[in-house]
């Protein structure tokens, strides 16, 4: 019962002190899943991947497989639950009385300070999915031409031009990826 309890509680801190979003929230999710035991670094960034390419908001996600995961059923459910309860109580407080102190100077330089930091926490996650990504073996000669590497630069050069460029559809982008990680998996085992 106690495990079930830390699930919950943990993933409450994450919920409540995390602003901005999922991608906000990966730090402390990766920080406290290795804390924890829960998941390697490798499995998170091939979590974000697959939570990506499913339905639902991130946090929901990573908190209900890590849940599902380290304690069954039970585990997801108090997992999910501890993720969003905060943000159901903060909201709850906040749209009664939002209107009435919009104009504050108080809650505009709150916004203000807040905007910054969740985009600081948003490099920070992209600067550890993305070395996990591209040098899953750390910065070592070897690893920087690798046939994992290029596979992986060149999906990623192909998804910015796919986005900014060809201002192609996210489900297009994500089942592309998919196609040509498979085909480079194949293709990486065939060369042997």
């Amino acid at each position: 019962m106690n495990y079930y309890l830390d699930l919950f509680l943990t993933f409450f801190k994450i919920g409540a002190f995390t602003i901005g979003g999922g991608y906000a929230m990966l730090p402390l999710i990766q920080a406290e899943a290795q804390a924890h035991g829960w998941m390697s670094e490798a499995d998170l960034v091939n979590f974000v991947a697959v939570s990506e390419s499913t339905p639902g908001p991130l946090a929901v996600n990573f908190s209900t497989y890590i849940g599902r995961v380290t304690g069954g059923f039970f585990g997801a459910l108090c997992a999910t639950a501890g993720v969003v309860l905060p943000s159901f109580i903060i909201i709850l407080a906040i749209a009664g009385c939002y209107k009435k102190f919009q104009s504050s100077r108080i809650v505009s330089g709150c916004m203000s300070g807040l905007r910054p930091a969740v985009i600081g926490l948003i490099a920070t996650s992209v600067l550890s999915v993305g070395q996990t990504v591209f040098f899953p073996g750390g910065f070592q000669p070897e690893n920087l031409i690798s046939f994992s590497l290029i596979v992986s630069l060149g999906i990623f050069l192909l998804t910015l031009v796919l986005t900014f460029r060809k201002k192609s559809h996210p489900i297009f982008i994500i089942c592309l990826s998919a196609i040509i990680g498979i085909g480079a998996g194949y293709l990486q085992i065939w060369m042997g």
